[in-house]
């Protein structure tokens, strides 16, 4: 028996115009692994939403059709009774974490359905191994990053073994080496235990060699159902990852799946040189004049500058150690480093939300600040009491003006907040926290594109991110973050050119040769390295 059906859906979100989703069937068997693709605002959510039964019990609106999950018909089923069936992640799990402790997190979902303490125990402790949360299990839920409350709201969804799993955008807070662990244990769920997991996901790249099928969604309606290479041969430009991109680019075929697919393919195409040819691109001008830390190369006054600051925790260590940074009027910045490293508590610190309890912090005019949950700055029942019709233009959500802002996509959310927090006062420095959660690659372009404007009005930009794809389209430097202190700062094509982790899908197909880091980079590279396309 199938253990999730979709049966020509149709559901329209309360006081809106057309549906979110229209005439949607879809049959998951156990043990398939499936990606729903789609931009921004597509109804990947909004069917995971029915999978769950909050569509229509918690959201209202109109419902036709029919879904079964597990063999309970959500009409008559509600989500307290489908928990049971299918464990979910969507995109805030601050929103889905209810208990002091991770212990008591894990455990909960456990205590509801009536197991034994033995049993709850033993819940506990294997979904804290799965997801390498069991240094956590005495700390506060409070007290953690968005990645490490994201992994303890995942593992509170499988603590019971569910036999569905829905995720909405579940690596979007994970650093890359916690990111490629979650689909490791997905993956191992799936395969050992029958486990059905439906997961939604922008950077396809992440997931896809994971998948079995694909489901791609475009305007509410299923437009292709088919497996991962036959997606990629028939996806738009905007659904491509990086490396298939990199291979359309330059020619080559078939697309790859995974960077061992396009890396075996380069091997089989004709012998490349030793070295990267005279006129490979170096990663399109990114090594440009960087401020390194504690020192301004301006002789303006920095947008910021902070001078050996602590951050100190009572019931936990320093989160930040002794830490220098200085940032110029106009400078792109990036912030990566692993989860739990410091850089939301570094944000909030720049902003003046965290007291630091030694050093300085020096900032020339206001800071505009953006975290990681992007439904902490919404007042209003209606988009159009949010923001002016202006902004709503420039953000592009003119047309979603009557909705609810909680019932946005992900991705329409953080535009929505980003627009809320550039308004009043013209800053100094605008910082943003996981700013790419839940958007499309059309919308982060447009993103990259409103950061490099804003640094050119002399804004200083600073973002948190895991998205080194995201990173290469605009920062001209890169901080890498580690136990509270920066262990690398230079230009983005030195920091993410040659890494394993840290370092874009092209760079690591490319092995960091040519100094490429986008798809449009490595092209030139392998032209270059081919006289004529290769088939692969």
């Amino acid at each position: 028996m199938s253990v999730l059906v979709l049966d020509r859906v149709t559901y329209t979100y309360p006081d809106t115009e057309g549906p979110a989703l229209t005439e949607a069937s879809l049959a998951v068997e156990p043990g398939e692994f499936v990606v729903l693709a789609g931009g921004s605002g597509s109804g990947k959510s909004t069917l995971l939403r029915i999978a769950s039964g909050l569509v229509p019990h918690f959201h209202g609106g109109e419902f036709a059709g029919r879904a079964v999950i597990g063999g309970m018909d959500t009409r008559d089923h509600g989500p307290a009774e489908l928990a049971a069936v299918a464990g979910t992640l969507f995109q805030e799990p601050e929103t889905q974490v209810v208990m002091g402790t991770v212990r008591s997190e894990l455990g909960f979902p456990l205590e509801n359905r009536g197991q034994g303490a033995p049993a709850v125990a033993r819940g506990v402790e294997e979904a804290a191994l799965a997801l390498g949360i069991a240094q956590l299990l005495d700390r506060s839920t409070a007290e953690l990053s968005g990645g490490e409350l994201q992994r303890v709201a995942l593992g509170a969804a499988l603590a019971g073994r569910p036999a569905l799993v829905l995720l909405d955008e579940p690596t979007s807070q994970l650093d890359p080496v916690a990111g490629d662990e979650l689909l490791g244990v997905l993956r191992r769920l799936n395969e050992e235990w029958g486990t059905a997991v439906v997961l939604a996901e922008h950077r396809l790249e992440r997931c896809l060699a994971a998948a079995d099928r694909v489901v791609a969604l475009s305007s509410g309606r299923i437009s292709l159902d088919t497996s991962p290479a036959e997606f990629l041969s028939r996806a738009p430009a905007d659904l491509l990852t990086p490396g298939a991109q990199l291979f359309q680019l330059a020619g080559l075929s078939p697309l790859p799946v995974s960077v061992r697919d396009a890396r075996r393919a380069l091997r089989r195409s004709a012998a490349r040189p030793s070295q990267p040819p005279e006129d490979a691109p170096a990663a399109s001008g990114l090594r440009r004049r960087v401020s390194w830390v504690g020192r301004s190369t301006d002789s303006r006054r920095p947008a910021l500058s902070l001078g050996g600051v602590w951050r100190e925790l009572r019931s936990g260590p320093a989160v930040l150690q002794g830490l220098s940074l200085t940032l110029d009027p106009g400078e792109t910045v990036a912030l990566m480093g692993r989860n739990g490293a410091g850089k939301s508590t570094l944000l909030r610190v720049i902003a003046g939300l965290d007291p630091v309890t030694r050093g300085r912090v020096e900032r020339a005019g206001r800071v505009a600040l953006l975290l990681q949950n992007p439904g902490d700055y919404f007042l209003h029942e209606r988009v159009a009491e949010e923001l002016g019709a202006d902004a709503l233009a420039h953000a592009g959500l003119a047309h979603l003006a009557s909705r609810h802002p909680r019932d946005l996509s992900g991705g329409e959310r953080q535009r929505l907040a980003l627009e809320i927090v550039l308004g009043g006062e013209p800053p100094a420095v605008v910082c943003l926290d996981e700013p790419t959660r839940g958007m499309d690659r059309g919308h982060k372009r447009l993103l990259a594109e409103r950061l490099k404007q804003l640094a050119g009005g002399g804004v200083a930009v600073l973002v948190a991110t895991h998205d080194a794809e995201f990173v290469a389209a605009w920062a001209q430097r890169t901080v890498l973050l580690g136990d509270g202190r920066p262990v690398a700062d230079a230009a983005t094509a030195e920091v993410l050119g040659g890494g394993w982790y840290f370092a874009t899908q092209t760079a690591r197909i490319l092995g960091g040769e040519g100094g490429a880091l986008l798809p449009e980079e490595g092209a030139k590279v392998l032209r270059a390295w081919t006289a004529e396309p290769v088939s692969a």
